[in-house]
């Protein structure tokens, strides 16, 4: 079988070695990865391009984090948007990027900067990886006014309304490895048809067990624990899931 971790953040790691262990464990559980970028703070960007050409199994996605984006200047945020466009070629994302109220009430200045992101994403033909936290109504209104249809909603919690928006909408979520003890997550687990959902550790955040250090090769209990949520075999969870990402990330 193999499994699928859409969003880590290998590059939060503290040194290459770690990077090489936590990679090493994810690839003998066949575990497949996309790394997403958070924007040139500590050369996040280029740190996944890095590590994707180096490891098998691990692909690039760039972005620039919502609340990074707000300590740039216009003229830094449109460079980095260039950067990505020139890197077009070795990504198969543009993420994270997003919304958050929680970090930050200049939702004006997040949108703005949001739109350019979405919009570079349907210029290159890529997957958006979008946070939305605290901000489900702004990140959606910005997706649907710029037409995107390749949209994965990295750890979504919104309410039912903006979730039924969403499955409208054609859009996957991608559920974490807290699922594994949320029960708000669980609850929305078991109302996203198979077809729509992802799976992802968020590395090295938001361990399944509570623990610090998540990694991608713990992605494999968010599977167990869909499975177990929709009275399911791992195995068809696995090649469903599987199904999505090629249909998503391939066409």
């Amino acid at each position: 079988m193999v499994f699928i971790d859409v969003h880590c953040h290998l590059d939060f790691y503290k040194d290459d070695k770690k990077i090489d262990e936590v990679v090493k464990r994810a690839r003998e559980k066949n575990v497949i990865m996309v790394c997403n970028g958070v924007g040139p703070k500590r050369k996040s960007n280029r740190k996944v391009l890095e590590i994707a050409e180096k490891y098998e199994g691990v692909n690039a996605g760039l972005g620039i984090y919502p609340i990074d984006a707000l300590e740039m200047s216009d003229e830094e945020f449109d460079a980095e948007i260039e950067f990505i466009r020139e890197n077009r070629d070795k990504i198969v994302a543009v993420g994270e990027v997003g919304i958050d109220l929680k970090e930050s009430s200049d939702v004006e200045k997040q949108r703005e900067n949001f739109v350019k992101l979405v919009n570079l994403a349907c210029e290159i033909d890529k997957v958006l990886i979008v946070h939305s936290r605290k901000a489900p109504r702004d990140a959606i209104e910005v997706l649907e006014g710029a037409g995107a249809k390749k949209v994965i909603m990295h750890c979504f919690s919104g309410k039912s309304k903006f979730f039924k928006r969403i499955l409208k909408n054609g859009w996957h979520f991608s559920v974490p490895t807290n699922v594994c003890y949320g029960e708000q997550m669980q609850s929305l687990a078991r109302k996203i048809p198979i077809e729509r959902i992802l799976c992802e550790t968020d590395s090295p955040y938001l361990h399944p067990e509570r623990k610090r250090n998540n990694e991608p090769a713990n992605v494999i209990e968010a599977y167990k624990k869909i499975a177990e949520l929709k009275g399911m075999s791992l195995e068809d969870v696995e090649k469903q899931i599987e199904e999505n990402y090629n249909r998503l990330f391939r066409s």
